[in-house]
Protein backbone atom coordinates (compact mmCIF):
# COMPACT_ATOMS: atom_id res chain seq x y z
CA UNK A 1 0.00 0.00 0.00
CA UNK A 2 1.51 3.45 -1.06
CA UNK A 3 1.97 5.78 1.68
CA UNK A 4 1.75 9.75 1.85
CA UNK A 5 5.14 11.02 1.70
CA UNK A 6 6.03 14.31 2.14
CA UNK A 7 9.31 15.60 0.28
CA UNK A 8 11.40 18.51 2.02
CA UNK A 9 10.10 20.48 -1.00
CA UNK A 10 6.25 20.34 0.37
CA UNK A 11 7.67 20.89 4.12
CA UNK A 12 9.80 24.05 3.31
CA UNK A 13 7.22 25.81 1.24
CA UNK A 14 3.95 24.79 3.93
CA UNK A 15 5.99 26.03 7.38
CA UNK A 16 9.43 27.89 5.95
CA UNK A 17 10.42 25.42 8.54
CA UNK A 18 14.06 26.20 7.10
CA UNK A 19 14.18 30.05 7.26
CA UNK A 20 14.58 31.42 3.80
CA UNK A 21 12.49 34.49 4.15
CA UNK A 22 14.87 37.56 3.87
CA UNK A 23 17.39 35.51 1.58
CA UNK A 24 18.59 35.38 -1.49
CA UNK A 25 18.20 32.23 -2.94
CA UNK A 26 19.38 30.13 -5.92
CA UNK A 27 18.13 27.10 -6.50
CA UNK A 28 19.56 24.02 -8.02
CA UNK A 29 17.09 22.05 -9.69
CA UNK A 30 16.24 19.47 -12.68
CA UNK A 31 12.48 18.77 -14.23
CA UNK A 32 11.92 16.12 -11.23
CA UNK A 33 12.04 19.05 -9.07
CA UNK A 34 8.16 18.83 -7.85
CA UNK A 35 6.13 18.77 -5.32
CA UNK A 36 3.41 15.88 -4.36
CA UNK A 37 1.09 17.93 -6.77
CA UNK A 38 3.88 18.07 -9.60
CA UNK A 39 4.55 21.94 -9.04
CA UNK A 40 7.84 22.43 -9.90
CA UNK A 41 10.02 24.34 -7.36
CA UNK A 42 11.59 27.00 -9.23
CA UNK A 43 7.78 28.25 -10.10
CA UNK A 44 7.08 27.68 -6.41
CA UNK A 45 10.01 29.52 -4.97
CA UNK A 46 9.25 32.45 -7.55
CA UNK A 47 5.61 32.89 -6.77
CA UNK A 48 6.45 32.47 -3.04
CA UNK A 49 6.22 35.83 -1.25
CA UNK A 50 8.77 35.31 1.38
CA UNK A 51 11.55 33.42 -0.98
CA UNK A 52 13.76 35.87 -2.97
CA UNK A 53 14.65 33.40 -5.66
CA UNK A 54 17.80 35.19 -7.52
CA UNK A 55 19.38 32.13 -9.81
CA UNK A 56 18.76 28.85 -10.92
CA UNK A 57 21.34 26.42 -11.15
CA UNK A 58 21.28 22.64 -13.46
CA UNK A 59 23.12 19.33 -12.89
CA UNK A 60 23.48 16.88 -15.83
CA UNK A 61 21.07 16.80 -18.48
CA UNK A 62 20.17 20.49 -17.45
CA UNK A 63 17.58 21.99 -15.80
CA UNK A 64 15.22 21.34 -18.20
CA UNK A 65 16.48 17.70 -18.93
CA UNK A 66 16.85 17.90 -22.65
CA UNK A 67 20.15 16.73 -23.08
CA UNK A 68 21.53 12.87 -23.25
CA UNK A 69 24.77 11.93 -21.47
CA UNK A 70 28.20 13.64 -21.87
CA UNK A 71 26.27 16.72 -23.70
CA UNK A 72 28.18 19.68 -22.67
CA UNK A 73 25.13 22.51 -22.05
CA UNK A 74 25.22 25.94 -22.06
CA UNK A 75 27.34 28.11 -19.36
CA UNK A 76 23.94 30.08 -18.65
CA UNK A 77 20.60 31.49 -19.93
CA UNK A 78 17.51 33.93 -18.72
CA UNK A 79 15.01 31.15 -17.50
CA UNK A 80 11.43 32.68 -17.93
CA UNK A 81 11.32 34.60 -14.63
CA UNK A 82 14.49 36.65 -15.87
CA UNK A 83 16.75 35.37 -13.02
CA UNK A 84 20.10 33.90 -14.48
CA UNK A 85 20.28 29.83 -15.31
CA UNK A 86 23.64 28.45 -14.89
CA UNK A 87 24.97 25.26 -15.74
CA UNK A 88 26.55 22.91 -13.24
CA UNK A 89 27.71 20.59 -16.54
CA UNK A 90 29.77 21.89 -18.48
CA UNK A 91 33.33 23.85 -18.34
CA UNK A 92 32.15 25.01 -15.02
CA UNK A 93 30.88 21.88 -12.79
CA UNK A 94 31.39 24.16 -9.46
CA UNK A 95 29.71 27.14 -8.61
CA UNK A 96 31.64 29.79 -9.29
CA UNK A 97 31.88 32.83 -6.65
CA UNK A 98 31.01 35.18 -9.06
CA UNK A 99 27.51 32.87 -9.86
CA UNK A 100 27.33 33.10 -6.08
CA UNK A 101 27.77 37.00 -6.02
CA UNK A 102 23.83 37.48 -5.65
CA UNK A 103 22.82 34.48 -3.61
CA UNK A 104 22.86 33.95 -0.03
CA UNK A 105 21.53 30.28 0.15
CA UNK A 106 21.93 27.99 -2.10
CA UNK A 107 19.17 25.09 -2.20
CA UNK A 108 19.41 21.46 -3.98
CA UNK A 109 16.45 20.14 -4.84
CA UNK A 110 17.30 16.96 -6.93
CA UNK A 111 16.25 13.35 -6.99
CA UNK A 112 18.35 10.83 -7.24
CA UNK A 113 18.49 7.08 -8.08
CA UNK A 114 20.90 5.48 -5.38
CA UNK A 115 23.78 4.41 -7.42
CA UNK A 116 26.93 6.43 -6.28
CA UNK A 117 27.93 7.25 -10.05
CA UNK A 118 24.34 8.91 -10.89
CA UNK A 119 26.35 12.30 -11.27
CA UNK A 120 23.75 14.64 -8.84
CA UNK A 121 25.49 14.05 -5.57
CA UNK A 122 28.91 14.73 -7.07
CA UNK A 123 27.05 17.86 -8.37
CA UNK A 124 25.81 18.39 -4.95
CA UNK A 125 29.38 18.09 -2.90
CA UNK A 126 30.91 20.44 -5.38
CA UNK A 127 27.98 22.82 -4.33
CA UNK A 128 28.06 22.55 -0.93
CA UNK A 129 32.03 22.94 -1.54
CA UNK A 130 31.44 25.70 -3.23
CA UNK A 131 28.57 27.44 -0.79
CA UNK A 132 31.94 27.20 2.22
CA UNK A 133 34.37 28.49 0.16
CA UNK A 134 31.87 31.33 -0.79
CA UNK A 135 30.35 31.85 3.07
CA UNK A 136 27.04 30.74 1.75
CA UNK A 137 23.93 28.75 3.63
CA UNK A 138 23.32 25.49 2.14
CA UNK A 139 20.03 23.69 2.47
CA UNK A 140 19.30 20.07 1.13
CA UNK A 141 15.56 19.58 0.54
CA UNK A 142 16.03 15.72 1.00
CA UNK A 143 13.67 13.04 -1.03
CA UNK A 144 13.09 9.48 -1.73
CA UNK A 145 15.90 6.99 -2.53
CA UNK A 146 14.00 5.12 -5.10
CA UNK A 147 15.37 1.77 -4.88
CA UNK A 148 15.05 1.70 -0.71
CA UNK A 149 17.47 2.71 1.57
CA UNK A 150 17.04 -0.66 3.28
CA UNK A 151 20.14 -2.46 1.10
CA UNK A 152 24.54 -1.41 0.24
CA UNK A 153 26.31 -2.97 -2.34
CA UNK A 154 29.30 -2.84 -4.60
CA UNK A 155 32.23 -1.81 -3.78
CA UNK A 156 33.48 1.03 -1.47
CA UNK A 157 35.50 3.70 -3.80
CA UNK A 158 38.85 4.06 -3.82
CA UNK A 159 39.64 7.25 -3.53
CA UNK A 160 42.81 7.16 -5.88
CA UNK A 161 39.68 6.50 -8.79
CA UNK A 162 37.41 9.29 -7.53
CA UNK A 163 35.92 11.52 -10.32
CA UNK A 164 33.20 13.32 -11.10
CA UNK A 165 31.12 9.96 -11.32
CA UNK A 166 32.47 9.18 -8.11
CA UNK A 167 34.07 11.84 -5.41
CA UNK A 168 33.92 9.89 -2.03
CA UNK A 169 34.11 6.34 -0.80
CA UNK A 170 30.73 5.17 -1.12
CA UNK A 171 29.79 2.02 -2.24
CA UNK A 172 27.85 1.58 -5.98
CA UNK A 173 24.55 1.14 -4.03
CA UNK A 174 24.41 3.48 -1.04
CA UNK A 175 20.98 3.13 0.67
CA UNK A 176 20.57 6.59 1.61
CA UNK A 177 18.97 9.69 0.48
CA UNK A 178 20.48 12.66 -0.91
CA UNK A 179 20.08 14.48 2.37
CA UNK A 180 21.96 12.04 3.95
CA UNK A 181 24.47 12.01 2.32
CA UNK A 182 24.96 15.51 2.21
CA UNK A 183 25.27 14.99 6.17
CA UNK A 184 28.09 12.15 5.50
CA UNK A 185 29.92 14.52 2.90
CA UNK A 186 29.90 17.16 5.24
CA UNK A 187 31.35 16.19 8.33
CA UNK A 188 32.56 12.22 7.42
CA UNK A 189 34.72 13.58 4.13
CA UNK A 190 35.36 17.18 5.17
CA UNK A 191 33.28 19.09 2.94
CA UNK A 192 32.33 21.13 5.79
CA UNK A 193 29.67 24.27 4.66
CA UNK A 194 27.04 25.96 6.56
CA UNK A 195 24.00 22.83 6.13
CA UNK A 196 20.79 22.38 6.84
CA UNK A 197 18.68 19.00 5.56
CA UNK A 198 14.87 19.39 4.86
CA UNK A 199 13.70 15.45 5.94
CA UNK A 200 10.58 13.73 4.61
CA UNK A 201 8.15 12.95 6.47
CA UNK A 202 6.59 9.65 6.05
CA UNK A 203 9.07 7.73 4.32
CA UNK A 204 10.89 4.54 5.70
CA UNK A 205 13.87 2.98 4.67
CA UNK A 206 12.38 -0.10 3.33
CA UNK A 207 10.16 2.01 0.83
CA UNK A 208 10.80 1.87 -2.70
CA UNK A 209 9.31 4.91 -4.80
CA UNK A 210 6.39 3.81 -5.67
CA UNK A 211 5.25 2.71 -2.10
CA UNK A 212 5.65 6.80 -1.63
CA UNK A 213 2.30 7.87 -3.33
CA UNK A 214 4.68 10.48 -5.08
CA UNK A 215 4.37 10.79 -9.58
CA UNK A 216 7.71 9.91 -10.67
CA UNK A 217 9.32 12.26 -13.15
CA UNK A 218 12.34 11.05 -15.12
CA UNK A 219 15.50 12.75 -13.28
CA UNK A 220 17.25 12.29 -16.81
CA UNK A 221 16.32 11.35 -20.13
CA UNK A 222 17.42 7.47 -19.72
CA UNK A 223 15.90 7.29 -16.14
CA UNK A 224 12.23 6.85 -17.43
CA UNK A 225 10.98 4.35 -14.48
CA UNK A 226 11.61 3.03 -11.25
CA UNK A 227 12.05 -0.49 -13.09
CA UNK A 228 14.93 1.19 -14.50
CA UNK A 229 16.73 2.92 -11.47
CA UNK A 230 15.99 -1.01 -10.03
CA UNK A 231 18.90 -2.26 -12.22
CA UNK A 232 20.84 0.91 -13.00
CA UNK A 233 23.46 0.22 -10.55
CA UNK A 234 24.39 -2.66 -12.19
CA UNK A 235 24.32 -2.22 -15.30
CA UNK A 236 25.64 1.47 -15.35
CA UNK A 237 29.37 -0.84 -15.50
CA UNK A 238 27.85 -1.78 -19.21
CA UNK A 239 29.21 1.77 -19.73
CA UNK A 240 32.59 0.87 -19.59
CA UNK A 241 32.24 -1.83 -22.33
CA UNK A 242 31.50 -2.32 -26.10
CA UNK A 243 28.35 -3.49 -25.38
CA UNK A 244 25.21 -1.71 -25.61
CA UNK A 245 23.44 -0.52 -22.25
CA UNK A 246 20.47 -0.10 -24.06
CA UNK A 247 20.57 3.68 -25.05
CA UNK A 248 18.55 4.41 -27.60
CA UNK A 249 16.03 1.75 -26.71
CA UNK A 250 12.83 2.48 -24.62
CA UNK A 251 14.43 0.55 -22.08
CA UNK A 252 17.27 1.36 -21.17
CA UNK A 253 19.82 -0.25 -18.52
CA UNK A 254 17.30 -3.47 -18.45
CA UNK A 255 18.63 -4.13 -22.24
CA UNK A 256 21.89 -4.89 -23.45
CA UNK A 257 23.43 -6.46 -26.06
CA UNK A 258 25.83 -6.41 -29.19
CA UNK A 259 25.21 -7.23 -33.08
CA UNK A 260 27.85 -9.94 -32.50
CA UNK A 261 25.91 -11.33 -29.30
CA UNK A 262 23.42 -14.31 -30.05
CA UNK A 263 20.42 -14.12 -27.81
CA UNK A 264 19.67 -17.64 -26.72
CA UNK A 265 23.12 -18.34 -25.96
CA UNK A 266 23.47 -15.50 -23.38
CA UNK A 267 20.27 -16.18 -22.10
CA UNK A 268 21.47 -19.87 -21.14
CA UNK A 269 24.66 -18.60 -19.87
CA UNK A 270 23.30 -16.10 -17.23
CA UNK A 271 20.54 -18.77 -15.81
CA UNK A 272 23.62 -20.83 -15.03
CA UNK A 273 24.46 -18.37 -12.30
CA UNK A 274 20.85 -18.84 -10.98
CA UNK A 275 21.09 -15.52 -9.21
CA UNK A 276 18.54 -14.18 -7.21
CA UNK A 277 15.06 -12.41 -7.64
CA UNK A 278 15.90 -12.31 -11.64
CA UNK A 279 14.97 -13.18 -14.85
CA UNK A 280 16.07 -12.77 -18.24
CA UNK A 281 14.37 -12.74 -21.80
CA UNK A 282 16.31 -13.16 -25.22
CA UNK A 283 16.10 -10.23 -27.07
CA UNK A 284 17.19 -8.07 -30.65
CA UNK A 285 16.67 -4.50 -30.56
CA UNK A 286 18.03 -1.81 -32.59
CA UNK A 287 18.93 1.28 -31.13
CA UNK A 288 18.16 4.61 -32.15
CA UNK A 289 21.36 6.20 -30.82
CA UNK A 290 24.84 6.07 -29.32
CA UNK A 291 26.34 2.35 -29.44
CA UNK A 292 25.61 0.37 -32.02
CA UNK A 293 22.62 3.06 -33.63
CA UNK A 294 20.80 1.90 -36.14
CA UNK A 295 22.27 -1.82 -35.76
CA UNK A 296 20.47 -5.12 -34.83
CA UNK A 297 21.38 -6.12 -31.61
CA UNK A 298 21.42 -9.00 -29.42
CA UNK A 299 21.21 -9.39 -26.06
CA UNK A 300 18.96 -9.70 -22.88
CA UNK A 301 16.38 -8.11 -20.87
CA UNK A 302 16.85 -7.97 -17.52
CA UNK A 303 13.11 -8.63 -15.33
CA UNK A 304 13.53 -7.90 -11.81
CA UNK A 305 10.87 -10.54 -10.09
CA UNK A 306 11.57 -9.67 -6.48
CA UNK A 307 12.86 -6.36 -6.67
CA UNK A 308 13.51 -7.01 -2.07
CA UNK A 309 16.38 -10.37 -3.23
CA UNK A 310 17.75 -8.82 -6.71
CA UNK A 311 21.24 -7.48 -6.69
CA UNK A 312 21.76 -5.05 -8.97
CA UNK A 313 25.47 -4.96 -9.19
CA UNK A 314 26.35 -8.58 -8.77
CA UNK A 315 23.95 -8.96 -11.58
CA UNK A 316 25.51 -6.50 -13.89
CA UNK A 317 28.77 -8.22 -13.46
CA UNK A 318 27.69 -11.36 -14.00
CA UNK A 319 26.08 -9.86 -17.62
CA UNK A 320 29.62 -8.27 -18.60
CA UNK A 321 31.14 -11.57 -16.72
CA UNK A 322 29.22 -13.90 -19.23
CA UNK A 323 29.24 -11.93 -22.11
CA UNK A 324 33.04 -11.56 -21.99
CA UNK A 325 33.42 -15.50 -21.42
CA UNK A 326 31.25 -16.24 -24.39
CA UNK A 327 32.50 -13.69 -26.74
CA UNK A 328 36.48 -13.29 -25.40
CA UNK A 329 37.34 -12.13 -29.36
CA UNK A 330 34.60 -9.30 -29.69
CA UNK A 331 33.99 -7.92 -26.16
CA UNK A 332 36.26 -5.10 -25.00
CA UNK A 333 36.59 -2.54 -22.60
CA UNK A 334 36.23 0.97 -23.64
CA UNK A 335 39.36 3.59 -24.33
CA UNK A 336 39.96 6.22 -21.98
CA UNK A 337 38.65 9.35 -21.89
CA UNK A 338 35.68 9.33 -19.56
CA UNK A 339 34.45 12.24 -17.50
CA UNK A 340 37.54 13.78 -18.09
CA UNK A 341 40.27 11.11 -16.82
CA UNK A 342 42.43 10.37 -19.33
CA UNK A 343 44.74 7.96 -17.50
CA UNK A 344 42.20 5.08 -16.05
CA UNK A 345 39.85 2.88 -18.27
CA UNK A 346 36.35 3.93 -18.02
CA UNK A 347 35.44 0.45 -16.52
CA UNK A 348 37.19 1.46 -13.59
CA UNK A 349 36.16 5.13 -13.30
CA UNK A 350 32.77 4.11 -13.03
CA UNK A 351 33.62 0.89 -10.69
CA UNK A 352 35.42 2.90 -8.75
CA UNK A 353 38.74 0.39 -8.65
CA UNK A 354 40.91 -1.66 -11.06
CA UNK A 355 39.85 -4.77 -8.61
CA UNK A 356 36.53 -5.63 -10.17
CA UNK A 357 37.82 -5.55 -13.56
CA UNK A 358 40.78 -7.69 -13.07
CA UNK A 359 38.55 -10.14 -10.88
CA UNK A 360 36.16 -10.00 -14.18
CA UNK A 361 39.65 -10.87 -16.16
CA UNK A 362 40.77 -13.76 -13.87
CA UNK A 363 37.32 -15.46 -14.22
CA UNK A 364 36.54 -15.00 -10.29
CA UNK A 365 33.63 -16.52 -9.34
CA UNK A 366 30.22 -13.84 -8.78
CA UNK A 367 30.78 -15.25 -5.11
CA UNK A 368 34.05 -14.66 -4.61
CA UNK A 369 33.80 -10.74 -6.34
CA UNK A 370 30.70 -10.57 -3.27
CA UNK A 371 33.44 -11.51 -1.17
CA UNK A 372 35.98 -8.80 -2.11
CA UNK A 373 33.11 -6.15 -1.36
CA UNK A 374 32.40 -7.62 1.99
CA UNK A 375 34.61 -5.93 4.52
CA UNK A 376 34.29 -2.50 2.87
CA UNK A 377 30.71 -2.67 2.98
CA UNK A 378 30.48 -2.90 6.70
CA UNK A 379 32.55 -0.53 7.21
CA UNK A 380 30.96 2.11 4.95
CA UNK A 381 27.50 0.77 7.10
CA UNK A 382 29.45 1.94 9.87
CA UNK A 383 30.21 4.83 9.06
CA UNK A 384 26.89 6.39 7.60
CA UNK A 385 24.78 5.13 10.58
CA UNK A 386 25.21 8.32 12.34
CA UNK A 387 23.69 10.63 9.40
CA UNK A 388 20.71 8.10 8.77
CA UNK A 389 17.71 10.40 9.55
CA UNK A 390 14.89 7.55 8.75
CA UNK A 391 14.32 3.97 10.03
Amino acid sequence: MASNVKVGLDLILDSLSVPLSGQRIGLIVNPASVNSNLEHAADLFRNHPGINLRALFGPQHGIRGETQDNMIEWLSFEDRGGCPAYSLYGETRKPTPEMLADVDTLVFDIQDVGARVYTFISTMSLAMQAARECGKRFVVLDRPNPISGARTEGGVLDPAFASFVGMHPIPMRHGMTVGELALMFNREFGVGCDLEVVPMEGWRRSMWYDHTALPWVMPSPNMPTIETAAVYPGTVLIEGTNISEGRGSTRPFEIAGAPFIEPGALLEELQSYDLPGVRYRAVHFQPMFQKYSGELCGGVQIHVMDRFLFKPVITGVALIAAIRRLYPNRFAWKQPPYEYVYDKLPFDVIAGTSRLRERIEAGASLSQIEEDWEGALISFEERRSPYLLYD
